[in-house]
């Protein structure tokens, strides 16, 4: 985590938490605009973290720099993100039929296991916690929780 004058180290969780949150969206976004990791960055950042809502929902402040390196690595890695998480689907649900928000889910993840320092637990902790959050009552976030331990095990071998 970068240091941060005045922040709580539980607030740069928090912040981060936030930062995987918009970054699953931006590249929810992205993949059905068509508009380019620059443009949904900016709007991101200048529109949608901490804004203040007139019904009283506030969205939290996230870590920008984590939130530019996720969907960044995301668009970057994509390819060999992709066939990681095709590899932890079972071969008639290849990434292309799985549910848009699972896609961006599993490529912001598979782009911090890929690329960031976190510990490959605590990711898919955090990427567990974003699908309940999209699909609560559901079992996608059992199926991704599955998915997310095969890719942190082919990403990082040695965390295991």
């Amino acid at each position: 985590m970068s240091d941060r004058p005045n922040i709580s180290g539980n607030q740069q969780r928090k912040m981060r938490s936030a930062a995987r949150l918009y970054a699953v969206q931006a590249l929810f976004q992205m993949e059905h605009s068509s508009q380019s990791v620059d443009a949904v960055r900016r709007e991101f950042l200048e529109f949608r973290f901490g804004a203040e809502f007139a019904d009283g929902i506030d969205m939290i402040e996230g870590d920008a720099e984590h939130f530019a390196d996720v969907i960044e690595n995301a668009v970057k890695w994509q390819a060999k993100i992709d066939q990681m998480t095709d590899r932890g689907l079972v071969a008639k649900w290849p990434i292309d039929r799985i549910d848009p928000t699972l896609r961006a889910l599993f490529r912001a993840a598979g782009a911090e296991l890929l690329t960031g320092n976190a510990p490959p637990k605590v990711v898919i902790v955090e990427y567990v916690e974003i699908a309940t959050s999209f699909f609560p009552e559901g079992r996608e976030p059992k199926f991704v929780n599955a998915v997310l331990d095969f890719m942190a095990r082919e990403a990082k071998p040695e965390a295991f």
